[in-house]
């Protein structure tokens, strides 16, 4: 149990640096909250809301930390830097694009319903 707390202290650290040094990753906090509040009150289906979330969330940290050992390793321009750091920020590019989508089937229809069409 120990080592299990002693790893998840290293996490919440993780996520801390992520909300103190990424305006993105709180975008996204901010924008996910607001997007599990509406399925709330539409009492729309929870789940692939918090799944798309977790993805984008987690893909954003996964690239704050690539960008922090691309830069680690490689101080200087270098094309490879470059590759690792683009293709990791299109993750997450495509994980918000994706995660909108879900948005938009799992929130739009229900809303629509509310109000009124």
């Amino acid at each position: 149990m120990r080592r299990w707390l002693r790893s998840a202290r290293f996490a919440v650290a993780g996520i801390r640096h992520g909300w103190a040094s990424q305006r993105n990753f709180r975008i996204e906090c901010v924008l996910g909250g607001l997007a599990l509040l509406v399925a709330l009150w539409l009492r729309a289906p929870l789940a692939p809301v918090l799944l798309a979330c977790g993805l984008v969330l987690g893909l954003e940290l996964i690239n704050t930390a690539l960008e922090a050992l691309v830069d680690l390793v490689s101080p200087e321009a270098h094309p490879l830097a470059k590759a690792a750091k683009d293709a990791a920020a299109g993750a997450v590019l495509l994980a918000c694009a994706f995660a909108v989508a879900v948005g938009a089937v799992v929130l739009v229809p229900p809303l629509l319903r509310v109000i009124g069409f």
